[in-house]
């Protein structure tokens, strides 16, 4: 028997792994800046009927009226199915857009449907947005602390994040500008300000009205864009929605938008509303990632808001998980934080997941007492809203 191998050369059977990872030294460089999401870590844990889940911000969907959307779906398959699950345009169904102009309208914003682009959630907006405007080593600005779904896409373009300090009416404009200032004079590029102005995720505070004139004051005297990214601003349990800082300025904001927390997740139907040009650069991107957003979904969605009906997500869910206040943060703060949802569970559940979650914190500070407390440096925190440990 004879073999065509060099000598010296050990057959592939008895080559010894070293790396659990054998392709290590074969990935881009941008994959280094990839990590796993604390909030996705925490569902296999938070999805078992024995635990209070205060971490993941997921709607109620036992509170839709499911027999309305399976009899529009039903309706869409027989009436529409050729269309529906065929593949589409790269922008998104052209009816869908106007919908979403009118939903706008709510918050002031008028928009043209042309300059809507649909996105996979508005997670993919961030995602086709930073895409578009960053380079490795740009910078983002952000508040502190920030939506950890976010600070991945930043981290996974080597985007350099540069937090600015919150309070409990938003941002504080005069840390915005001192951040703005301070990016400049270190020569480095702010291609964005990325901000939740509204029940912000996950500080839960909102942006005054007088902070919104001024942080678009100063954003437009820097030239500097703004990702508004709004999934929440419909979500208010009082009064009025709140003007989006979108409806002041067409063309230095762009603004995100979800159907996930007032609709349903599971459709994963977002937009992004951006000035012309902009919209140009976020189709083709869109259509190098995706081809096109799921007709299926836009479609359903379209359905039924066509029938006139609504949701508001609404509290139920089934020992207590909570996110750690560092997801929120590049920069290591927010050790002291932990960010509750309570948009999931039943007022009950809720009380019960607190109880459970007092009786770890008094364990805790037993035990920092007994032990010592953490290591200096490690309980930093900015001076921005949050509950704190110690």
């Amino acid at each position: 028997m004879t073999s065509d191998m060099p000598e010296n050369v050990p057959a592939r059977s008895t080559v010894r792994q070293t790396r659990l990872d054998s392709y290590v030294d074969r990935y881009a460089a941008r994959t280094k800046g990839m990590s796993a999401s604390e909030i996705r870590a925490l569902f296999a844990v938070a999805s078992r009927p024995e635990v209070v889940s205060l971490a993941g911000g997921m709607p109620n969907i036992a509170g839709l009226p499911l027999d309305v959307v399976g009899n529009a779906i039903g309706d869409l398959v027989r009436d529409n199915g050729a269309v529906a699950m065929q593949y589409g345009s790269g922008q998104g169904d052209p009816k869908l857009r106007e919908q979403i102009c009118d939903v706008m309208s709510l918050e002031g914003i008028e928009a043209h449907p042309d300059d809507v682009v649909i996105t996979v959630g508005s997670q993919q907006a961030v995602d086709l947005v930073t895409r578009v405007f960053c380079d490795p080593g740009d910078v983002v600005i952000c508040e502190a602390p920030s939506y950890v779904g976010a600070l991945g896409v930043f981290r996974a373009y080597q985007c350099e994040v540069v937090h600015v300090a919150m309070d409990d009416d938003g941002v504080q404009p005069e840390a915005l500008e001192q951040a703005i200032a301070a990016v400049a004079a270190a020569g480095k590029k702010a291609k964005f300000f990325y901000t939740i102005p509204n029940f912000h995720n996950p500080a839960g505070v909102s942006l005054s009205l007088e902070r919104r004139s001024r942080v678009l004051e100063i954003c437009q005297r820097a030239g500097l864009l703004v990702l508004e990214d709004n999934p929440y601003g419909l979500l208010g349990f009082e009064g009025d929605p709140v003007r989006a800082m979108r409806a002041d300025d067409s063309e230095g904001i762009i603004y995100l938008g979800s159907f996930s927390k007032t609709f349903a997740p599971g459709f994963r139907v977002g937009w992004a509303l951006a000035p012309h040009a902009v919209r140009e650069k976020l189709v083709l991107a869109q259509e190098s990632a995706t081809l096109c957003p799921p007709v299926f979904s836009q479609l359903a969605i379209s359905s039924y808001l066509s029938r006139g009906r609504a949701m508001l997500p609404r509290a139920v869910t089934n020992r207590v998980a909570y996110v750690p206040g560092t997801a929120f943060f590049a920069d290591g703060f927010g050790a002291q934080c932990m960010r509750l949802s309570y948009c999931h569970p039943t007022p009950e559940r809720i009380t019960e997941g607190v109880r459970r979650l007092g009786a770890v914190i008094k364990e805790e500070l037993e035990l920092r007492q007994t032990f010592g407390a953490v290591a200096p440096g490690h309980g930093r925190e900015y001076d921005a809203p949050g509950p704190e440990l110690t």
